[in-house]
């Protein structure tokens, strides 16, 4: 009876392991296409990066504005993560940051999205924080809404 006992606690125990362990999949790979929309619905911010999702990092490299901005003229360095992945029905989803941040050359300007990552989709919101001349410019709205898909 003992040997029984034991049994029935440790088998649900390891069947809820061997359903919820292991490492995470790295489910944000390859070039993305952005669109950042202002509150008026007019587009902000236009933009392609290649994401390569390493566990909770994203690295963001291969970035091109397809709109241009006076914000980030002079180069950027973008970077990015991948927080609290679960995965239901075979759907892994989690919430996404990236931030990119102007070139010392135009020093100041950090573009934040945040939003969800779900099915090759990934939608938010984005945040400007504008310090350089080139970018303080009344008609720049400093948030909106954006979309990135997977090209």
């Amino acid at each position: 009876m003992n040997r029984f006992g034991t049994a029935v606690i440790l088998l649900p125990l390891l069947a809820l392991f061997a359903c919820g362990g292991g490492s995470s999949v790295n489910v944000i790979q390859g070039p993305w296409n952005a669109g950042l929309t202002n509150p008026d619905g007019t587009e902000a911010f236009a933009f392609t990066a290649t994401l390569t999702q390493n566990g909770k990092t994203v690295n963001v490299t291969k970035f091109t504005l397809t709109k241009p901005s006076k914000c980030f003229d002079a180069g950027v360095a973008a970077s990015g993560s991948f927080l609290h992945p679960y995965t239901t029905h075979g759907v892994t989803s989690g919430a996404f940051e990236m931030t990119v941040r102007s070139d010392p050359a135009n020093p100041a300007n950090t573009l934040v999205l945040e939003g969800e990552f779900q099915r090759n989709i990934i939608w938010g919101t984005w945040t400007l924080t504008e310090g350089g001349p080139a970018c303080n410019d009344p008609a720049n709205s400093l948030s909106g809404d954006f979309i990135m898909s997977q090209m």
